[in-house]
């Protein structure tokens, strides 16, 4: 198995710097990382580094609240593509769905879903704030909305991956969508951990560390 191709190698803190981009398409480059993901301010940049790599560059979308707008999220979207991402990750309206309001909820996930069109859309559930029912719901509202995966966490809650949400998550999806596992994944046992558990993809900002067989520190 070449687990570098379950690996979006992740730098989403807020100071970044233009060399730490550089040194993250630098390493995903040499791996040969599914992608690299980073904040939209950098995709340009990203994918000028990448250019024919087969290295992808990821973004996220109403990161890391999911609470602006769905019209925010969707010219959030429209950007970041222009600018040359390939892959959006998006954060729910996690209020929306707490409150019931699925509706509001689903229809959120389609406007990002019809800015996308086209390119890979992973819906990121933050499953650190929901109940095993909300989860259900919000992997079915994914469906429904024809996303290309559900993802347990932005990082940047109070929880990360459990290998219980991700095999939860995986029984809760139709068979043609996948799981990322993202939030605290730091060595190569907690990568297989989630890989067992039915992730296809895998978020982390450890992705040197856990192919090499080491354990990181990092906090996503």
């Amino acid at each position: 198995m070449d687990l570098a191709k379950y690996i979006d190698h992740t730098v989403l803190a807020a100071d970044a710097t233009k060399d730490k981009i550089e040194k993250l398409c630098q390493e995903a480059r040499g791996a040969g990382f599914a992608s690299v993901c980073v904040n939209s301010c950098w995709v340009r940049y990203a994918k000028e580094l990448l250019r024919g790599s087969g290295v992808n560059v990821c973004t996220v979308v109403g990161f890391p609240l999911g609470a602006m707008s769905s019209r925010a999220k969707a010219a959030e979207t429209a950007i970041a593509i222009e600018d040359g991402a390939d892959e959006i990750d998006m954060v729910i309206n996690v209020g929306y769905l707490k409150s019931g309001m699925y509706a509001e909820c689903l229809d959120d996930i389609k406007e990002v879903r019809k800015a996308s069109e086209g390119k890979v859309l992973k819906v990121i559930i933050e499953t650190c704030l929901l109940t095993d029912e909300e989860k259900v719901k919000a992997c079915e509202l994914s469906a429904q909305a024809k996303a290309d995966f559900v993802k347990t966490s932005t990082g940047f809650s109070k929880g990360g991956a459990t290998k219980e949400d991700v095999a939860l998550m995986r029984r809760s999806i139709p068979s043609n969508m996948k799981v990322k596992a993202s939030g605290g994944i730091r060595s190569y046992e907690s990568a297989m951990e989630m890989i067992s558990a039915g992730a296809e993809r895998l978020g982390c900002s450890s992705g040197m560390a856990i192919i090499n067989g080491e354990k990181s520190n990092a906090s996503y």
